[in-house]
């Protein structure tokens, strides 16, 4: 006959302890896991997505701006825009960024500024509106002498456009030369404007590389001057 052997009481209770230690354990385990947040994106690469985003921004608003105004040359520049947004998405997904995220140069925020003036017009005599409409002037850029900065508060970004290097603006004919300084990193180069673009302006590829640091795409402190 088998003799079964019976387990004491203190036995029990310190079985049963343990075992729900073990499983309070593991349920505390698989809480933490569950919960644990998503890891933040870096610096860098919050610099590199808000780049390009950009980057994005100013070619879709470009396009946009040309199929609403369209001229002769407009098909060619949408196409070639075209394929620029498409190599920006390339970037966007091999850097981690949302694919197709963008953003408006803070150029484009700029326009808002007249309606200040505007609202204060009427309470101003007739001798303040002169240097209201020398205001402009000054910051638009187009009738700008040689040597004085231009683009005042533009960020810079690359146009996404290959061949040598150039810019491309909304503010300057074809023509015109333009220093860019990046004061990150005191890099500079001195480009001519050879076409359109959303915004005051924009470096190609080849440009970008001059002055950009190591991995950004985008130049939050730049220094922009008309050349002779």
């Amino acid at each position: 006959m088998s003799r079964r052997r019976t387990l004491g009481t203190k036995k029990k209770i310190a079985l049963l302890v343990s075992a729900a230690t073990v499983a309070g354990g593991g349920a505390f385990v698989m809480a933490s896991t569950s919960n644990a947040a998503p890891t933040p994106k870096s610096a860098s690469e919050s610099t590199v997505c808000l780049g390009l985003a950009t980057a994005l921004g100013n070619n879709q608003k470009f396009i946009a701006d040309q199929r609403a105004r369209p001229d002769a040359q407009s098909e060619a520049r949408i196409a070639n825009r075209e394929a620029v947004v498409a190599e920006i998405k390339r970037k966007q997904e091999a850097s981690g960024c949302v694919v197709g995220e963008s953003a408006q140069d803070s150029q484009a925020a700029q326009p808002a500024q007249p309606s200040a003036p505007a609202a204060s017009a009427p309470a101003a005599s007739a001798p303040a509106a002169p240097p209201a409409a020398s205001a402009p002037a000054g910051n638009g850029g187009g009738g700008a002498a040689a040597g004085q900065q231009v683009c005042n508060g533009s960020t810079v970004t690359l146009s996404g456009e290959g061949g040598a290097p150039a810019a491309s603006s909304n503010q300057f004919p074809a023509g015109t030369k333009l220093k860019v300084t990046n004061l990150d990193n005191n890099k500079s180069t001195t480009v001519e404007v050879t076409s359109v673009s959303g915004s005051c302006v924009l470096l190609n590829n080849a440009a970008f590389e001059q002055v950009r640091e190591p991995g950004k795409f985008l130049i939050r402190r730049a220094v922009i001057q008309k050349v002779g």
